[in-house]
């Protein structure tokens, strides 16, 4: 058909293919023979045809050594390139081209585990090694690779399949051919392995064939299915040769619905016979030969018992510039191979086949190749078990035990972890902080997950062991995960996943306080910061002044010599301080300020004397040691928690083992500090924020933190690296502690720890009293002050002022007059007071 329609338009060509058919019986010695008798006796230009991937390796090196270009349409293993043979040309897609779609899908699901499902043969086992390397691109593995043999009776499916079921993965990839997958599908399907939850993938050599698959399988076993198609555009050329085609083997058929429709590999087909018929055109016959060899012996090799085709330099040249648009799309090779890199994303859908989007190495997932780039996201899909809702790639195997979490078993700290072993049942009681914020995280989950908690018994046969060996538990397999007062680590990572932590970092260390009376010679400054002592003696001065200018032209006791003045009125401010002044007031302004001010003093007084006398009584609290270097110079022993990545920091700073004092508890630790280093206890203890907070909680105001602090993740929850929960948990762990519910937690194991912290902070807050105390007192005592004085000269002027002016026209005379008036006594005012 194609090299009719060809040279039905071309009929100015010079030259025409002519078919040279064989059967080479679907075998490889039989396709083998086939190219050796074709070269042999029909000297043939080319050979289109070796149909599968092992037929092709054979006869490239025949091709090659002929210099016949050897043209497969169908071969797709990508092994075949590595012959570099440039007489061979794949008019198809090497398998490995769609493994970047294929991890592009599951980036766009953010699915992290991956198992592929392949054919045990050569044809399946090429393309897992690409596959592998483009899913670790978007940070996916492959935890497990399923064969099976193409021989593979049903049972031996059903077992393969079984064993799928007891993995936590549930994102499958399957390559293999048609009438294997078929088989395959069905099995899954009665196995319940098609229903919501999982996801499968089948690579185009199953959705290339869709069409030649029986309806029923699509329909009853593979609904959800995700398939990776070559796309193939829709032309009015190709809709017309599709019509020409039916009506071809219309009378083969006694329904249209039953003529075999083409696939990608007959469209292939048709324009490999069209780029060869271009070919020899433009190379021409002018040397069609082959060259003879010489002296045939039965030890003769292969280059020797065949003949060299002497056009097939030329015709190859020409074969590899071919261009043209054919029924598949464009026809280009580059390196002897097809380049044609768009695929299609289909769903099984019932009966149909719905797009859903497309995949280019430019664009990338997209739902319509006019706006490529612009959208990364696939068109709705619908899963196994007729659902909307992507699956989450993963989930508890429900023939499995449930999820296995070690957890550690501790002498002290219990608040943490804490299990208890009833004896006489035999039952074991897991609680703490952090077995209640793991359920916490756990009913967070947008999906149910079912464990137990398994006490692992710590080991002290060396320091710094236990958790160290309880993530390797968790490393070798004896756990799913683990949980408790766990520290994220660098040198723990690299074997196990953490999550993301739920309590603060830091290590710090501890020291005693020792207590001291406050006997400094000074100490009666204390009660009142440095500001309020300015302010409360500028105020004093102040009413210096205002009791001075209401008083002095009613007062002779404010009159006399400027010396006698300014003492008698800082004397009679400051008397006030202790109730002392005698001097009476005779103005009624001056009596109202008094009153205020002394108000004022009460309270300035009352509140001095109760924080005089509280800072007198009350003990100052002091650190022992505050430089860790002093204590490795004195030979002094320091305190850690055993089985603690602090032994590792104490160490790494130079101190000797025999400094170096372990406890497992509160009590211990506060026990060896009672002890000191002299009689084998510590001067200091090293260890994590969270174990510090509720050691200080248990003796309030005996011990406090000071310098160094070192660098920690704080606790989080560990699992098998690649695990899928990981991002999952990590993601619930920001809900829980963003949330009430981690307050409600704390207080439920720390609620202590929050009232001794409150009352701690409460007894060792500044009992000084500052300015901003009395700030309101002042601003009152001020303002009536100032509104008195104002008022009382603005009545002086009232007074003073036409007096001055009619005596006295000129302004500074006047100014002059009103002044020595001013501070003259008021002779009318006393002699008045003095007949009353």
């Amino acid at each position: 058909m194609a090299l009719a329609d060809f040279y039905s338009s071309r009929n100015r060509y010079k030259t025409r293919v002519i078919l040279n058919t064989i059967d080479s019986n679907d075998t490889i010695v039989g396709a083998a023979a086939a190219a050796l008798d074709l070269i042999k006796k029909e000297e043939v230009q080319s050979i289109i045809g070796p149909t599968s991937s092992m037929q092709a390796s054979f006869m490239i090196d025949v091709g090659d050594k002929a210099q016949v270009p050897i043209i497969s349409f169908s071969a797709t293993r990508p092994s075949l390139t590595s012959h570099r043979s440039p007489f061979f040309f794949r008019i198809a897609q090497a398998d490995s081209f769609q493994v970047k779609a294929i991890a592009a899908i599951v980036k766009a699901f953010k699915w992290r585990k991956v198992v592929p499902i392949y054919v045990d043969n050569e044809f399946g086992d090429g393309i897992i090694p690409y596959l592998v390397d483009a899913l670790q691109e978007v940070d996916a593995n492959v935890p497990y690779q399923t064969l099976i043999s193409p021989t593979a009776t049903n049972d031996e499916i059903e077992l393969k399949l079984s064993n799928l079921m007891n993995l936590q993965t549930r994102v499958f990839v399957v390559h293999m051919l048609p009438d294997l997958a078929s088989r395959l599908f069905t099995m899954a399907k009665k196995k319940g392995m098609m229903g919501r939850g999982f996801a499968w993938i089948v690579t185009d050599a199953i959705t290339n064939e869709f069409n030649s698959m029986e309806p029923s399988i699509l329909d009853q076993s593979m609904q959800g299915v995700l398939g990776i198609k070559t796309y193939v555009p829709g032309t009015k050329r190709l809709e017309s040769f599709k019509r020409g085609w039916q009506r071809r083997f219309l009378s083969y058929y006694p329904t249209i619905e039953e003529i075999p429709e083409l696939n990608v590999f007959g469209l292939w087909a048709y324009d490999t016979a069209w780029a060869i018929a271009t070919a020899v055109e433009k190379a021409g016959t002018d040397n069609l030969r082959y060259s003879k060899p010489n002296n045939v012996t039965l030890t003769a090799t292969m280059k020797t018992v065949l003949g060299i085709n002497q056009n097939g330099p030329k015709l190859r040249e020409a074969l590899s510039n071919v261009r043209f648009r054919g029924l598949a799309g464009e026809f280009s090779l580059v390196n002897g191979q097809l380049q044609s890199f768009v695929f299609e994303i289909v769903n099984v859908i019932g009966n149909e086949r719905r797009s859903v989007g497309f995949w280019t190495p430019k664009a990338g997932l997209t739902t319509s190749l006019r706006h490529s780039g612009k959208e990364s996201v696939l068109r709705p899909i619908i899963w196994p078990g007729d659902t909307e809702k992507a699956p989450k790639g993963w989930e508890i195997p429900t023939g499995e035990k449930k999820l296995r979490v070690g957890v550690p078993v501790k002498d002290g700290f219990l608040e943490f972890v804490n299990v208890v072993r009833d004896p006489k049942t035999n039952a074991t009681q897991v609680s703490g902080y952090c077995i209640d914020v793991f359920k916490a995280v756990i009913e967070a989950l947008p999906y149910a997950v079912t464990y137990e908690f398994i006490p692992n018994d710590k080991s002290n046969a060396h320091p710094g062991g236990t958790y160290n060996e309880l993530t390797h538990q968790l490393f070798l397999g004896k756990f799913d995960a683990v949980v408790g007062d766990i520290t994220i680590r660098a040198n723990r990572s690299e074997y196990i996943d953490y999550t993301l932590p739920f309590t603060e970092s830091g290590v710090a260390m501890v020291v005693p306080m020792k207590s001291s009376k406050n006997t400094s010679v000074w100490a009666f400054l204390k009660p009142l910061t440095w500001k309020l002592w300015v302010v409360i003696g500028s105020s004093f001065v102040f009413m210096a002044v205002i009791v001075w200018t209401l008083e002095h032209r009613v007062n002779e006791k404010f009159n006399g010599s400027a010396v006698d003045q300014i003492f008698n009125s800082l004397w009679y401010s400051f008397s006030t301080m202790v109730f002392a002044h005698r001097e009476r007031t005779y103005n009624h302004c001056t009596k109202i300020v008094v009153i205020i001010w002394l108000f004022v003093v009460l309270i300035i007084t009352q509140s001095y004397t109760a924080s005089l006398a509280s800072l007198l009584t009350v003990q100052e609290l002091k650190t022992t040691v505050t430089d860790i270097n002093q204590l490795l110079k004195n030979g002094e022993n320091v305190g850690y928690q055993g089985g603690s990545f602090v032994y590792e920091i104490l160490k790494s700073l130079k101190f000797h083992d025999s400094q170096l004092k372990t406890y497992q508890s509160p009590e211990q630790m506060h026990e060896l500090f009672l002890k000191g280093s002299i009689n084998g206890g510590i001067s200091a203890a090293v260890d994590e924020n969270p174990y510090i907070k509720l050691f200080l909680a248990k003796y309030c105001s005996q011990y406090t933190t000071t310098e160094p602090t070192y660098k920690a993740d704080g606790f989080g929850f560990g699992f098998p690296i690649g695990s899928p929960l990981v991002p999952d948990i990590s993601r619930a762990i920001l809900k829980v502690t963003e949330g009430d519910r981690i307050r409600e937690i704390e207080n439920a194991w720390f609620k202590k720890v929050r009232e001794c912290s409150s009352s701690e902070a409460a007894e060792l807050s500044s009992t000084r009293l500052s300015i901003d105390s009395f700030e309101g007192l002042f601003l009152i005592t001020a303002g009536t002050s100032i509104s008195f004085v104002v008022g009382y000269l603005v009545y002086f002027l009232y007074i003073e002022l036409p007096k001055s002016w009619r005596a006295n026209p000129s302004l500074w005379t006047v100014l002059t007059h009103l002044f020595s008036t001013f501070m003259a006594i008021d002779d009318e005012a006393i002699a008045l007071r003095k007949s009353h």
